[in-house]
């Protein structure tokens, strides 16, 4: 008993912010009805910006705290609702997850920029001195209580006493309930809505720079990383309290958090228990909340008697622009393909060459967006792993059988097929936000407990190709041979994403896309297609992930994480999710803008996908995507233009959307 408790109290700290972050969420989405994902980068932002301020401005630990806690915490959190997620209507679950992914792709990629690419190291802790032994618990040597053990204690009882008095017994807590359920409702009623919303947004804020804080001093040097690993646990506490229920989520995270500590003193470093299993434990945790907790299958039910009143979306520019408009642009893309294909083969500078090499391949692994999200309305968050899976079988097949590479891949791609009609299986009774925390629990998991393993991947330095495995002169140094498949493979690939969207099936996902319950009142077999739309976007996910692991001749982990599945979501976002033509901007737009970021200070690097997260942000005023926004806006000038034309001095009147 003496050990356990010495193994147990270590984990208590981590437990603490673990309960601190699932209790904001639970707020955030019992008050907002918004669930946050961009709140593990909330919780960096302010760890990051206590660290920093403590290291490099030497300023003293309270007034650091304040800064990082009491003001950016709260600001961020009324910043984030004034301009983001008070603009999106309660019913509209997928803008509010993509809004939460844009931050979090988007807010550790700016930190860099605004302070620089310094490594925040040794964060001290907030209230008590760390190297300090203030006591021993029951009297026990062997249980040393420290100021980082009492900090995390101590504050975390505190806020979370004074949350539950607030939402149980005063008026506010009550209007904060209400407004989750209809805010535009409760402004009926006399109530000001928005000020409610607010109030709950600073909230959240400040246990979100609270948490982060608390986790901040247990860690070497303060990474984006070790907060998502925050969130995930943080979410598998709230999954268990069907993101309702604070002393439930609270008790789950300082529960999950004293385990994963305690088991490691007790497991064998050297047994795959310790190397995989333990790592992969929250995600464990999650996936069997979402699969026995019936809460969470009610997640996106819609409450709001107003729901209906919102205008539907404008169909895609390429249906309805004019005759004429529409001979221009498709003349426009055939000369712009010609010109492509003959720069590539004769005058592109080679380094140019291997970064629009790279673009296929990416373009590839989007197309699988466009079918599962666009066409289909499934949000998954593990793309990037499923192009991994094929990726890493291939390599395994080609270095162990002597299977050519290219068609390892194809083996690999029907493996990524399978893997995701699995996750589609398991996620059957889970709707939005519950399929998009199983799939990012999946992506989490093969990290942690497969990608890891050095008999999957080789280790961290992954798996060089060898051109022997290839049969055809892929690596040559000019590049050429790869572009000509990468391109046939790109175009197969479109062509067949289109004649999906074109067919029976694209109709079926389609009606899906806009009501389940309709599409299945109407005959529709839900469960049969979602397996289909799934196993379909892992094959073309496969295919991408075997391209892009060629043009990069490695296969490395790196390359294949959790965070890039996140980030492709928001770069397709970006671009255009409806469409073929979006996932192909999305990939040769994210080469492109990342090497011409090259050429700038390294602190700019991050750049890129703080651009794409921005453009994501406008996806619940204009889910169709910032590029097909300006398609439409120039479209209409030029109709215009033809109006005129054709009737000369009168006034031709198009609307901008």
């Amino acid at each position: 008993m003496e050990q356990l408790i010495g193994f147990a109290v270590p984990g208590l700290p981590y437990g603490c912010a673990y309960a601190v972050f699932a209790v904001g969420l639970c707020l955030t989405y019992q008050t907002t009805g918004v669930f946050n994902f961009g709140y593990g980068a909330q919780a960096y932002a302010s760890a990051f910006v206590f660290g920093w301020l403590v290291q490099y401005k030497a300023w003293p630990v309270w007034a650091a705290f304040v800064a990082a806690v009491v003001v950016l915490g709260p600001g961020l959190g009324l910043v984030l609702d004034r301009f983001l997620f008070r603009r999106i209507p309660s019913t509209n679950t997928t803008a509010k997850m993509v809004t939460g992914l844009s931050l979090l792709v988007g807010i550790p990629a700016l930190l860099p920029v605004l302070f620089g690419n310094e490594n925040v190291v040794g964060v001290p802790s907030v209230a008590f001195d760390p190297n300090t032994v203030y006591f021993h618990l029951f009297g026990l040597a062997v249980v040393p209580v420290n100021g980082i053990v009492l900090s995390a204690v101590v504050l975390a009882v505190a806020i979370l006493v004074v949350l539950v008095l607030l939402l149980r017994v005063t008026f506010l807590g009550l209007e904060m309930r209400a407004a989750v359920e209809s805010r535009r409702l409760v402004q009926l009623g006399g109530v000001d809505g928005d000020r409610v919303t607010a109030t709950a947004w600073a909230m959240s804020g400040f246990m979100a720079g609270l948490a982060g804080v608390l986790l901040a001093p247990m860690q070497a040097t303060v990474q984006s990383q070790d907060f998502v690993t925050l969130m995930v646990a943080a979410i598998a506490a709230a999954a268990w309290a069907a993101l309702r229920s604070m002393p439930v989520a609270a008790a789950v995270g300082v529960l999950l958090g004293v385990a994963s500590v305690t088991l490691q003193g007790y497991l064998p470093t050297g047994s795959i228990w310790y190397s995989a299993a333990l790592p992969a434990m929250p995600f464990i945790v999650l996936v069997a909340a979402l699969l026995t907790v019936p809460g969470l299958r009610r997640l996106d039910a819609s409450v709001d008697p107003l729901s209906t009143v919102d205008p539907p979306q404008p169909p895609p520019v390429a249906r309805a622009r004019a005759p004429e408009i529409d001979r221009v642009v498709r003349t426009g893309w055939w000369v712009l393909l010609v010109a492509f294909v003959v720069s590539m083969l004769t005058w592109m500078p080679r380094g140019w060459e291997t970064v629009l090499n790279q673009g296929l391949a990416y373009s590839v692994i989007f197309l699988s967006i466009t079918l599962l999200t666009g066409t289909a309305g499934q949000l998954s968050l593990a793309q990037a792993t499923l192009a991994g899976v094929a990726a890493f079988t291939a390599g395994q097949l080609a270095e162990h059988l002597g299977l050519t590479f290219l068609v390892g891949g194809l083996v690999g791609s029907v493996l990524a097929a399978a893997v995701a009609a699995v996750l589609a299986l398991l996620s059957m009774r889970l709707r939005g936000l519950g399929l998009a925390l199983m799939t990012l629990a999946a992506a989490l998991l093969f990290d942690a407990a497969v990608f890891s393993a050095s008999s999957v991947s080789g280790g961290t330095g992954g798996i060089t190709i060898r051109a022997a495995w290839l049969g055809l002169d892929l690596l040559a140094p000019d590049g050429h041979v790869y572009f000509v498949v990468a391109l046939a493979v790109l175009v197969i690939c479109t062509g067949g994403v289109v004649l999906v969207q074109r067919g029976t099936v694209g109709r079926y996902l389609a009606a899906m896309r806009g009501s389940e319950v309709g599409a299945g009142g109407v005959g529709v077999n839900l469960p049969w297609q979602r397996v289909l739309v799934f196993a379909l976007s892992g094959a073309l996910a496969g295919v991408g992930g075997t391209l892009l692991a060629v043009q990069q001749t490695v296969i490395a982990p790196a390359a294949f994480n959790y965070q890039l599945s996140v980030a492709f979501v928001v770069v397709v976002v970006t671009t255009g999710v409806g469409s073929v033509e979006g996932a192909i901007q999305a990939g040769m737009g994210l080469v492109v803008i990342e090497e011409l970021f090259q050429y700038a200070p390294p602190r700019f690097e991050g750049l890129t996908f703080v651009l794409f997260a921005l453009g994501a942000l406008a996806y619940a005023a204009h889910p169709e995507g910032v590029v097909e926004l300006e398609k439409r806006r120039w479209t209409a000038r030029a109709e215009r233009l033809i109006l005129r034309r054709r009737h000369p001095g009168s006034a031709a009147v198009t609307g901008e959307s």
